[in-house]
């Protein structure tokens, strides 16, 4: 099979089926150029040896032809000097070397119409063969993106296991446990440090604003105790200074836990 035979059969060929074989198509098609250029190269010698065929045979025809000439010079000349035998013998060369040119001429043409057909010849080889490398490349395209997909297609069947994603499912439960350990860790932790009395302290401040909340809601709707009444006139009250207010239960008890825990710093110095 020629070279443009296989490239034919290689071109019409589908391509899974390349990739499917141990062959590599990128490299077939290669080697399938590589052949193809050096039988360009191979053309190329040919042609130009036809060339100097026809140039050779065309200076042979010219030659001969000058020489024809010549004789049939020297044929006039011996005519002119009467010597009609010298000019038979003159004429018969002439006639020798005009038949000579005459062939030489035949093959002359016959090699310039061969060296035309072998030059349109070499053209249509080159032009094939760069026809062959566009193929190529579109061929190779298609392979690396046949191969491309073929990939991608692996890896979304590998991620379409089961397996898989019970990996990711267990680690999660692995990270779930261990950020409850932690928040455990930290919630025992904080009970063994002062953080506790600190809560304590912010518990109390709330509910002591509560209270006042509720003592000014009560005030605006006019449900506070009511004022000790006016003396009558003419009646003496003696003035006392005034008892000490009872504080607020929350306040009472703000000021407890205040001494408690000076209390125990001084103890701890």
């Amino acid at each position: 099979m020629g070279i443009f035979g296989r490239l034919a059969q290689l071109i019409k060929s589908n391509l899974n089926d390349l990739i499917s074989k141990s062959e590599d198509p990128e490299k077939m098609l290669n080697q399938v150029i590589l052949e193809m250029n050096a039988q360009l190269v191979d053309a190329k010698k040919q042609v130009a040896l036809a060339i100097a065929d026809e140039k050779r045979l065309g200076k042979q025809f010219e030659t001969e032809k000058a020489a024809a000439e010549e004789w049939e010079r020297k044929a006039m000349m011996a005519v002119r000097a009467g010597d009609d035998d010298l000019a038979k013998q003159a004429l018969s060369r002439n006639k020798e070397i005009a038949e000579l040119a005459a062939e030489y001429e035949r093959q002359w043409q016959k090699q310039a119409t061969a060296v035309t057909k072998l030059r349109g010849s070499l053209q249509q080889l080159n032009n094939k063969i760069e026809e062959a490398k566009r193929k190529k490349n579109v061929l190779i395209a298609r392979q690396k993106r046949a191969q491309a997909q073929r990939a991608i297609q692996e890896t979304m069947a590998g991620l379409n296991d089961n397996s898989a994603f019970e990996t990711i499912n267990r680690m999660e439960e692995k990270i779930v446990a261990l950020e409850s350990e932690a928040d455990a860790m930290a919630e025992v932790a904080e009970q063994h440090t002062g953080d506790e009395l600190q809560k304590k302290f912010k518990d109390l401040e709330t509910n002591r604003g509560a209270d006042m909340a509720l003592a000014e809601l009560k005030a605006k709707m006019g449900m506070a105790q009511p004022q000790a009444e006016a003396p009558q006139a003419g009646v003496r009250i003696e003035t006392t200074a005034p008892a000490a207010t009872k504080t607020d239960d929350g306040a009472e008890e703000l000021e407890q836990v205040l001494a408690a825990a000076e209390a125990r710093r001084q103890n701890q110095r």
